[in-house]
């Protein structure tokens, strides 16, 4: 599980049937913390659009969308269990890999990036100095990177 927080690590052993479970995975689909998740980690939360968290928070609203979450939460773990076959399949295909990262990302840590590395060494890597969702605060960082790999990869 490298690059997961020590968070994400807590977060991700909430599974069906743990006592508590349900209610700390359905505790996270409030509007703070929808917020806390696209300002966190940034350097300056005010280059963050107020758009995104409220427009995922009024989808989380609707009606039966936070079971959804909570059930998708609860299952998180059968996710990391396939690492290992997407690893393997990483390293037989090397496909043209750009990573883009925020290093404050409270959730995935700048290791989990780097480890992309072992199993696609021909990747392209850039960190930036934001959080979780780096486009909200780097796009015009970021913008250029993605065109410019699109234009050399995609032919």
């Amino acid at each position: 599980m490298v690059g997961l927080s020590e968070q994400a690590r807590e977060f991700i052993a909430h599974r069906r049937g743990v006592p508590g479970a349900e209610e700390a995975a359905r505790s996270i689909l409030t509007l703070d913390v929808t917020r806390s998740q696209y300002e966190g980690g940034t350097g300056d939360p005010s280059l963050v659009a107020p758009d995104g968290w409220t427009l995922d928070q009024h989808y989380l609203d609707l009606p039966g969308r936070k079971d959804i979450q909570v059930e998708l939460a609860l299952d998180y773990f059968s996710n990391l269990e396939l690492y290992p076959a997407w690893q393997d399949w990483l390293r037989a295909n090397q496909p043209p890999t750009l990573v883009l990262w925020g290093r404050n990302d409270p959730f995935f840590t700048e290791a989990g990036a780097r480890a992309y590395l072992r199993d696609l060494p021909g990747a392209e890597l850039h960190v930036f100095d934001t959080g979780h969702f780096a486009l909200e605060e780097k796009l015009p960082e970021i913008a250029p990177l993605i065109d410019d790999f699109l234009a050399r990869t995609q032919k």
